[in-house]
């Protein structure tokens, strides 16, 4: 794939100078702070040293002290409450926490997660039913809900209170819910908007401890939770999320629950675990119970208190993942194939394919597969319950949501936020919403939205590589969406050594001016990027041709020494 190098703007040399003067750093890392909003010496301080006493007030939220009074009244009443939660990641992360949470002090608690194929996303009339049956009053929905207005109003009738905890973007009209925890709202004034499914649901129970006279110390040990949501559903790691996951990341580093402390070990975690360790290997095993079986076996195991029991529990998870990869990998090979086909037809701006038998547990990811290899908004549709269902992820800066909710008509049911959404039509509308869906998209997308973009802070010398520009580097973790892993372009450079690894991934070492640099580089993934087998990207390395690279800084800790390497993202050869 072809990729823009976009160079961040920069600020004036002397806003840079004096930056690094009061914080004490090179002009260089003085550029990249000022890139994530650091332009004093006081929001230095504020970025590198988060703290959680900067946490907003949760009763800043609209509806918090509506749905706290109507807890506090549940528990008064010993009324049963259902902790109701979303079957990915963000979900049961959420269940786990709030019901952790509760059943600290109030037994009276159970959780339900709805079933995937069965009841589909969000509050299902399935789940207000039983929860009816079972004689409860009050359920906690956690990223889900904004939209479920006829769901909540069913519930209603039958005498079942709803608390709705969710992120998503609301529609015109809100839930008839006791309260509506959502900073999306347009008449809410809570100052971040971006929290995640769990975030909200950890907001919630910090209302509620300060109401109880708790400290606020009890809810640190579910901030490894908070983080897991934050890395998995890909929210910006800014504000009160970067606090969030600050925290969180120190408490999966040093304690954390065991059901967690088990995924690490299925997920070979021996390093100390960043955001990027959950969106590879901890997320994917969460979300596999609900992608193909059911996910309250990730809230059990979430949930677990006993290492030995967790460890059970996570090793049926893993399991279930690998089934859950070999079905990702069929799919995707199928998508392709059908893809590379359309490929000889007239140009096209977005990818809608669907296939009956398609599993809906991964459809998601298969979407996501998609834009790495085309780069287009994609939705990707399977047959569920004799409807059309689907997962639709996008380009950068292209809001997707916007665009299906042009295509409003042809649905029954869509939702979700500009980068994901899920929606749900008849199979005998699909080919009329694939026509619809390009148009919409042909007239929404613009060029900056054809080509992923690489944004590269600022250039780099190789004399300039060394540990203590790294060890500045590290400290701006967490990284994430709104607070990017710093990119740097070296330019004019030779390959030393080039050797491809596992017939995919290149290593080699590269010269600057007769210096060669100390870091090794790695390009995954990118040995045959050349479509020309005597033009292979390994042959070009060989040939000393110069070229120019963007890369990622690294540590790599190997029987005890530490060496840096850069993750090579583009190479460009003159």
């Amino acid at each position: 794939m072809e990729y823009i190098w976009k160079q961040k703007p920069k600020t004036s040399q002397a806003e840079i100078d004096q930056l690094g003067k009061e914080i004490n750093v090179n002009p260089i890392l003085a550029n990249v702070l000022i890139n994530r909003g650091v332009g004093s010496f006081e929001d230095a301080k504020e970025y590198f040293r988060p703290s959680l006493s900067e946490l907003h007030d949760p009763f800043l939220m609209k509806d918090m002290k509506e749905a706290v009074t109507r807890i506090q009244q549940a528990i008064a009443n010993d009324e049963q409450i259902m902790v109701y939660g979303d079957y990915d990641v963000d979900g049961t992360t959420a269940v786990s926490l709030v019901y952790g949470f509760l059943t600290n002090f109030y037994a009276n608690v159970v959780f339900y997660i709805p079933d995937r194929y069965k009841e589909g996303y969000g509050i299902s009339e399935r789940g207000v039913r039983y929860a009816a049956e079972e004689g409860i009053k009050l359920i906690i929905a956690l990223d889900c809900g904004i939209k479920a207005i006829e769901k909540v109003a069913l519930a209603k009738e039958l005498g079942v209170d709803f608390i709705i905890c969710d992120h998503h973007t609301p529609g015109d009209n809100l839930p008839q819910a006791i309260a509506v925890l959502d900073s999306k709202r347009i008449d809410c004034e809570y100052p971040y908007k971006e929290l995640s499914g769990c975030g909200v649901g950890f907001k919630l129970i910090q209302a509620l401890a300060r109401t109880r006279g708790m400290e606020d110390s009890v809810l640190y040990p579910y901030l490894d939770l908070v983080v897991v949501s934050i890395a998995a559903d890909i929210v910006p790691i800014t504000g009160e999320n970067r606090i969030l996951a600050y925290y969180g990341l120190d408490r999966i580093n040093t304690n954390p629950r065991p059901g967690l402390k088990a995924l690490m070990v299925k997920s070979n975690l021996v390093k100390e675990v960043g955001i990027s360790d959950i969106v590879f290997k901890i997320g994917p095993r969460i979300n596999a119970s609900g992608r193909l079986e059911h996910a309250k076996a990730s809230v059990e195991l979430l949930s677990s208190t006993d290492f030995d029991i967790a460890m059970e529990r996570a090793k049926l998870v893993d399991e279930v993942n690998l089934t859950r990869r070999n079905f990702d990998e069929n799919i995707t090979k199928e998508a392709f194939e059908m893809l590379a086909i359309r490929e000889e037809d007239a140009e096209w701006n977005s990818t809608v394919l669907f296939k009956e038998d398609w599993h809906k547990g991964v459809i998601g990811i298969v979407a996501s597969r998609c834009i790495e290899k085309y780069y287009r908004p994609t939705i990707i549709l399977t047959e569920s319950n004799s409807k059309a269902t689907g997962s639709a992820r996008s380009v950068v800066d292209f809001d997707i949501y916007e665009a299906i909710a042009e295509c409003s008509d042809l649905l029954e049911q869509f939702g979700g936020h500009k980068y994901a959404a899920g929606l749900t039509l008849s199979v005998e509308n699909v080919p009329a919403f694939q026509e619809k869906f390009e148009a919409v998209v042909k007239s929404r997308i613009q060029e900056v939205h054809r080509k992923p973009v690489i944004e590269v802070d600022d250039e780099l010398l190789l004399d300039q590589i060394n540990f203590k520009f790294y060890n500045i580097l590290k400290q701006m973790a967490p990284f994430g969406p709104g607070n990017t892993e710093p990119i740097f372009k070296i330019s004019n450079v030779k390959a030393r050594n080039a050797t491809v690894l596992k017939d995919k991934h290149l290593r080699f070492e590269i010269e600057q001016d007769g210096q060669v640099t100390t870091p090794v580089c790695l390009g995954f993934g990118m040995a045959d990027r050349a479509k020309d087998p005597e033009l292979t990207t390994v042959n070009m390395l060989q040939s000393k041709m110069s070229f120019d690279i963007v890369a990622e800084m690294r540590q790599n800790v190997f029987r005890d020494k530490s060496s840096l390497q850069l993750y090579v993202k583009d190479i460009k050869f003159d």
